[in-house]
């Protein structure tokens, strides 16, 4: 064993690490930062260093990471180790065995250094007790440090120059500093030291950082870099709402552009700019995806719509601020331009003229054209209409329409745009505002979080769309492995969950899965026949598994209850939920555990017994065979309340269903206490085996109890 051993006094320095590179990519740059903090943090923390604050930096050239007051070395540590028996450690003339020299050669002390330990049963033992020096923080940060940026999640690594080194992008310096000493090290084919460097353009040249404290300040001062990511981004903010204020508007802030011009940038200098009027007349998220997506520029609104300026954040601070304005102004017309002429160009052809031109387009090499999909998911959505009372030519005319604009030039342009434009296109072509929203809407949610269908017709669309997705996937045997779900199934399969939940859809899911898996036609596979549809159906309740406890502190549900109630396999959502919530109620009564116990004890009787027995379904109980009161008593109970029990699951009131059969603690308690089940007479055992299988078979018309914890 080993324990730290206190020292009266610990010399502390401060920790600077920067790497300096090429442009990193932008879209990776927090989670480098992120990965190269924790990293350091918890190997530091492995070595026996304690790490009270850190502080971590990225821009477009680089990533830091300072750490306050990290110890010189680790804590001397108190090492306690037991040898050998004695009698293993010497032989009869009393020579030191081979397991004695090699343990006191493992403690690196001479075999007479060594100790003598009795275990509580007067057994000896040879025994060490040393203290084992810390390795100074200056040998061993070199080694840590390079684990750490080994194990980075970097999107790709490249090689550059004639070195084997590799990384996201080419490193040209490194800066190690343990208090004002530079760490010698050598790593990603840069020596450390403690020069860094400024802006690109603003401050070229070399950057002595003479400590770890002085770092950032260092940075701003002289090298024209804010070095912190989130006060680069407030800065960023900051004056792209002053500007947009000074245009008597207001800027469209979205924390992913934010994000990403932040990284673009190390000395942010906000500069507004303008296009033409006649631009306004684009759709409003055309005009934002073409200054968002493409220029990376903030749009600019009022009360009134968008305004016809935009603000870009320069990544210098220009003598002549009118010479970048002019060049941002002249790069975002041509990009209008083009989506004006696609605007004009699309709205030529109806969109329902499209329709034919989808079933030359493939989907996916098993699954057929996008036509194929289009009318699946027309079937789809068509019956979910019916049980959800949307309507019904409106929902099939959507469904037809809904991937129409794929064919789009717009969309082509703007891949983010889809379903978006299909409306647009759609209120242009005279089609009803409900199909055309529902056109929108069938991609919805696309995030957590975000919007869900705005009608019955586009829940129905939305619905359809995602099981096709989820079926044809699955079927053709891509289901998501790992962390791999190139199709988005996960994301699907969440929005079905939030679309039904939440908007409170009574559907039978386990048909609506197997409906769509038998409208997929994939050649030499069987899909119904090859448990797809059970598949799908847990994967998608696996997604519901993590959406419930992910707010557990507020609902009470445990991951326990949730199997209690996926054993039964409800085919409707909504049921399940109701089964959910009334379980956590009866969990809370003292009757519950006691209930969920012996359903668990029912469970293994019936498990060991003979297969007839142990049926869910149970067989007839024979009244002139309960001999002994207290079964006699747990059957006129069960009897008593069966109907009321049944009648309660059917009308989904299970919070009333469990009340009810909370009351059967008492006799299933005296059953229990009193009548032995393995009864040597075979007619006695099996008649107490179908009367406790008749006992399981109500509970598990809820929930199987016995996976409730006890």
């Amino acid at each position: 064993m080993t324990a730290s051993v206190p020292r009266a006094r610990i010399e502390r320095r401060d920790l600077l690490v920067e790497l300096g590179t090429e442009e990193l990519p932008p879209k990776a740059l927090r989670v480098l930062e992120q990965a190269l903090a924790d990293g350091l943090r918890t190997r530091l923390t492995q070595a026996g260093l304690v790490v009270a604050a850190i502080e971590s930096f990225a821009t477009p050239r680089r990533l830091a990471v300072h750490i306050r007051r990290l110890a010189v070395r680790p804590p001397d540590q108190l090492i306690k180790r037991r040898g050998p028996p004695l009698r293993a450690s010497f032989d009869a003339a009393g020579a030191p065995t081979r397991a004695a020299t090699a343990f006191a050669d493992s403690c690196g002390v001479a075999l007479e250094a060594l100790g003598r330990e009795h275990d509580v049963k007067g057994n000896e033992y040879l025994y060490f007790e040393g203290i084992k020096t810390g390795t100074a923080t200056v040998t061993l940060l070199p080694g840590l440090l390079q684990q750490t940026l080994d194990a980075l999640p970097t999107p790709r690594r490249m090689r550059w120059g004639a070195g084997d080194a590799q990384f996201v992008r080419p490193v040209h310096w490194l800066v190690l500093l343990f208090g004002r000493e530079v760490v010698p090290a050598s790593m990603l084919g840069v020596e450390a030291g403690s020069v860094s460097f400024g802006h690109r353009f603003m401050a070229p040249k070399a950057l002595h950082i003479a400590s770890p404290a002085g770092y950032a300040k260092a940075l701003l001062t002289r090298g024209k870099v804010i070095a912190a990511f989130d006060a680069r981004r407030e800065n960023i903010r900051a004056q792209v709402e002053q500007l947009a204020a000074g245009l008597a508007g207001r800027a469209i802030v979205g924390d992913g552009l934010l994000d990403e011009v932040t990284a673009l940038v190390e000395w942010p200098v906000a500069l507004t700019g303008q296009f033409e009027p006649r631009f306004l007349a684009l759709p409003r998220e055309v005009l934002i995806a073409t200054l968002q997506e493409h220029q990376r520029y903030f749009a600019v609104e009022n009360d009134a719509g968008l305004m016809p300026w935009f603000i870009t954040i320069s990544n210098i601070d220009s003598p002549d601020p009118d010479v970048v304005r002019a060049g941002n102004e002249r790069v975002v017309r041509p990009r209008l331009a083009d989506a004006a002429f696609f605007w004009e160009q699309d709205r030529r052809q109806p969109l329902a003229e499209r329709r034919l031109a989808l079933d030359g387009v493939t989907f996916h090499d098993k699954l057929g054209s996008l036509g194929a999909r289009t009318d699946r998911i027309g079937v789809l959505a068509s019956a979910i209409a019916a049980h959800i009372g949307a309507d019904g030519g409106e929902t099939a005319r959507a469904a037809q329409l809904a991937k129409c604009d794929l064919l789009t030039a717009m969309v082509g342009e703007f891949p983010e745009l889809q379903g978006c434009m299909g409306r647009y296109y759609a209120l242009a072509d005279g089609e009803a505002p409900r199909v055309a929203d529902a056109i929108r809407d069938h991609y919805l949610p696309r995030a957590a979080g975000d919007a869900l269908p705005a009608s019955g017709v586009g829940d129905a669309v939305a619905l359809g769309d995602k099981l096709d997705t989820l079926a044809g996937i699955f079927a053709s045997g891509q289901k998501p492995s790992g962390t791999r779900d190139p199709f988005g199934l996960r994301r699907a399969a969440i929005g079905v969950l939030r679309i039904i939940l939440e908007h409170r859809l009574e559907l039978n899911l386990i048909e609506l899965i197997d409906r769509a898996v038998r409208l997929q036609q994939i050649a030499g596979i069987d899909a119904a026949a090859a448990g797809v549809s059970a598949d799908i159906y847990d994967f998608v309740l696996e997604r519901a598994r993590a959406q419930y406890l992910e707010r557990a502190a507020d609902n009470g549900i445990s991951t326990e209850m949730f199997d209690a109630v996926l054993a039964t396999r409800p085919a409707s959502l909504l049921d399940f939920d109701a089964r959910l919530r009334a379980l956590v109620g009866f969990v809370a009564r003292p009757e519950g555990l006691s209930l969920a116990a012996a359903n668990r004890r029912i469970a293994n009787i019936l498990r060991k017994s003979e297969p007839a027995a142990a049926s869910l379904q149970p067989q007839p109980v024979v009244r002139e065979l309960l001999r002994e009161e207290a079964e006699r008593e747990l059957h006129d109970a069960l009897l008593a309340m069966r109907a009321q029990v049944q009648e309660a699951v059917t009308a989904q009131t299970y919070a009333r269903a469990l009340d009810l059969l909370a009351g059967l603690k008492p006799a299933v308690d005296g059953f229990f206490d009193r009548v032995l089940v393995n009864d040597p007479e075979a007619a006695l055992r099996n008649n107490r085996l179908a009367l406790l299988a008749e006992l399981r078979a109500l509970f598990t018309g809820i929930a199987d109890l016995s996976r409730l914890p006890g």
